[in-house]
């Protein structure tokens, strides 16, 4: 699916087994609920996504752009989120593994000792 776009197609009944997704174009869709363990997203565009209680543990979602996606309850533990701008979207509910919160604390100008 690498660098498909999906603009406007109805994702609600979908269902992704593993697979590379990388540079995908799926602004505002409704990925809600969503198994999407070990799924590459490198560089996608899920702007404005529907991704409440999605399941993207260990995916790849290097420098996916999230901004104003719907989070709460997604599990991001184990995925890689390098790149990936923690301030463009609401982490409240968002369940983040040790590593990921030290990434978030950095986007927020932290200093980690």
């Amino acid at each position: 699916m690498t660098g498909s776009s999906f603009i406007e197609a109805d994702m609600t009944t979908l269902s992704i087994v593993a697979g590379d997704w990388s540079y995908t174009n799926l602004r505002h869709s409704n990925l809600k609920g969503l198994d999407l363990k070990r799924v590459r997203f490198i560089e996608a565009d899920l702007y404005g996504c529907d991704l409440e209680n999605a399941d993207f543990r260990e995916a790849d979602l290097t420098k996916a752009n999230l901004a104003q996606a719907i989070l709460k309850g997604a599990d991001l533990r184990g995925a890689t989120v390098d790149g990936v701008d923690f301030r463009s979207f609401d982490l409240k509910g968002v369940r983040l593994d040790v590593g990921q919160a030290i990434q978030v604390a950095r986007t927020y100008g932290a200093e980690i000792e």
